[in-house]
């Protein structure tokens, strides 16, 4: 997952781009972390409707509750936000796209992401 000019993207074609892809993930409180591109210097975002975004400045769109699922991968949801009593989690569909937060589970593999050390 990157910022690129042309927005928030999972998807890569080329070696080059990998700077972009590297974020840095801090832990904000027990359970929250804040991520942010360290190219960009943009963090992610998702709003209150659910849409990921990249925030300049760390707000409460910032905070992603972070989980260890039992496959090994990471699954991150808003700390703020909920539809309808359900977490809004960090998703990228088959193309790289963002998914809205509605239209995310925790158990859909679209959510689950392998942070590597770099």
């Amino acid at each position: 997952m990157s910022w690129e000019p042309a927005g928030l993207t999972g998807k890569h074609t080329s070696a080059a781009k990998h700077e972009t892809s590297i974020l840095e993930i801090t832990s904000v409180e027990v359970g929250v972390v804040a991520i942010k591109g360290l190219n960009s210097n943009y963090y992610l975002a998702i709003s209150r409707k659910g849409e990921l975004y990249g925030a300049r400045e760390f707000g409460v769109d910032c905070k992603l509750k972070e989980r260890i699922e039992e496959n090994g991968y990471n699954t991150y949801a808003s700390a703020e936000w909920k539809n309808k009593k359900r977490q809004m989690f960090v998703g990228l569909n088959v193309h790289g796209k963002p998914l809205r937060g509605m239209k995310t589970r925790r158990k859909k593999t679209a959510t689950h992401f392998l942070p590597i050390m770099v």
